[in-house]
Formats: structure tokens, C-alpha cells, sequence
């Protein structure tokens, strides 16, 4: 696999350029083991509408199928209930935001499987990514389909998946959020202007990208991270962030 560049990025990444077309071919036939999954999912938050006990809020979908939703934003989840509290302000006191990595939500829903009358997971993209995902769509003449729009990067004459440095590994990174991923691709237009018509974006759905990373073998997939939204990094960082320490009462003077 050759490398075209390596850039040092403002956004404090160093990436580069991988140029195979193998990887876009296996990409459409893509397995990792069930744990490799949830370390690539793990990270990401997502938010659902969850009762008094922690049980998920549950809506009946096609077939009186049981569906919950999950939301990618926390926003989104908020002006669920703000909306509730309008059509069914009793339900609505007894329900709240709960945050859940998209990790647990694919444990959830892997085990469910062997279930009879399952509950089922509805992802709720925010409308903004869906936005851009169609519009993406309509310019590559490659119209969105549904699902939770990622946004992923491809450039160079063998359109190659653009990479980025993380923990000192090239890993291929897959945006929930547009603006982010143009960040990148704007720094390394800067810097490449030579192949900077080459590189474009495109959308792949978050479930796809799932339904892949379970059906092949290709070690390329250790490669895939998924990068969340601004808001999500946001309620991270507030999540993990140390409480201040309380101050010691001062020892009485003397």
C-alpha cells in the first residue's frame, strides 16, 4: 500500500493519504470479533427516552413491533421530551434523557435477536447530517437512502480513504458531522493543492457501516474509527470532567 502525504494539521492530527483501491472495493463486502466492534462503538454517545427503572421508552412500529429510539444528538433527545411534556405531559414526567454508548445499544440489540417480540432500536440521526447527506447524495448521483449519515473522506487517482493520526496509528476516520470532517479535508487541500480536486466526500450509513464491520475479515476494519459530533465531545469531556476538589477548612488560629 503506498502513502501520497503525510501533513501536520492545525487541528493537532497528522494524516495522510492511503491510496488502495483495495480498500474501497472491500469496503461493499467487509468480520471483527464482537469485542473489536464495541471498542470502535464504545466511545460514541448516544441518547435515549428511558422511564423511572431505566427501561427504554418504547413506540410500536410495523407489525406491532417494539421500537425505541436512539438519538445521536442529546438536543435531539431533549426537544423529544420538550415535545412530550405538549402531547402527553403524564408520560412525560415519568421519562428522561439517558445517556448509553452506541456500544451498550449493539449489546442490547445483538442479544435481542434470539428474542420473541424483540425490541428494536430506530437510530434518529440529527436532521442537519441528514441534510448534508442528501444533498452529498444528489451531486454523486448516488441518493441517500436513509440511516445515520457518516461522512468519510476519499482522494488521490486511486481514491484512497483519507487518514488520520490517533494514538500514533493511521486509522480511517468516519464523521458523524460534516463541518468536522471538512475541517480536515480543507487543511489538507492547503497544503496538496496539487490533488486537492481529487478528494471528496462521501456518505456511508452508520448501520452499513456496522453490518461491515461484522461480515468480513479484512484487517483494514481495525482501521475504522468513528468519530463523534462536536456535541457529543462536549458532553464527554463535561462527563469526565474531575469534580474540584473541596478546600481543607483552614485549622483555627492559634
Amino acid at each position: 500500500m503506498k502513502l501520497l502525504v503525510r501533513w501536520s494539521a492545525g487541528l493537532g492530527i497528522a494524516g495522510t493519504l492511503f491510496l488502495s483501491a483495495g480498500i474501497a472495493e472491500n469496503l461493499t463486502a467487509l468480520a471483527l470479533p464482537e469485542a473489536e466492534i464495541l471498542k470502535k462503538l464504545d466511545p460514541v454517545p448516544v441518547f435515549t427516552i428511558a422511564d423511572e427503572q431505566g427501561a427504554p421508552l418504547v413506540a410500536s412500529g410495523e407489525d406491532e413491533a417494539k421500537v425505541a429510539g436512539v438519538f445521536i444528538s442529546q438536543e435531539d433527545a431533549n426537544q423529544f421530551v420538550s415535545q412530550l411534556k405538549t402531547k402527553n405531559p403524564e408520560l412525560a414526567d415519568k421519562v428522561k434523557v439517558v445517556p448509553v454508548s452506541l456500544g451498550e445499544v449493539y449489546k442490547l440489540a445483538e442479544s435481542a435477536k434470539t428474542e420473541e417480540n424483540a425490541l428494536n432500536f430506530a437510530y434518529v440521526p440529527q436532521e442537519e447530517a441528514v441534510t448534508s447527506a442528501k444533498t452529498i447524495g444528489e451531486a454523486n448521483q448516488q441518493p441517500y437512502q436513509g440511516g445515520v449519515p457518516l461522512f468519510v473522506a476519499k482522494g488521490g487517482e486511486d481514491k484512497g480513504y483519507l487518514t488520520i493520526e490517533k494514538d500514533s496509528q493511521q486509522v480511517i476516520p468516519f464523521f458523524f458531522d460534516k463541518k468536522q470532517l471538512e475541517q480536515v479535508v480543507t487543511k489538507f487541500k492547503e497544503q496538496k493543492p496539487e490533488i486537492a480536486d481529487s478528494v471528496d466526500i462521501e456518505v456511508v450509513p452508520l448501520e452499513g457501516v456496522i453490518q461491515t464491520l461484522e461480515t468480513s475479515e479484512d484487517k483494514m476494519l481495525e482501521k475504522i474509527v468513528l468519530i463523534p459530533t462536536e456535541e457529543s465531545i462536549k458532553f464527554l469531556q463535561n462527563v469526565s470532567a474531575p469534580e474540584e476538589a473541596t478546600p481543607e477548612p483552614a485549622a483555627p488560629e492559634k
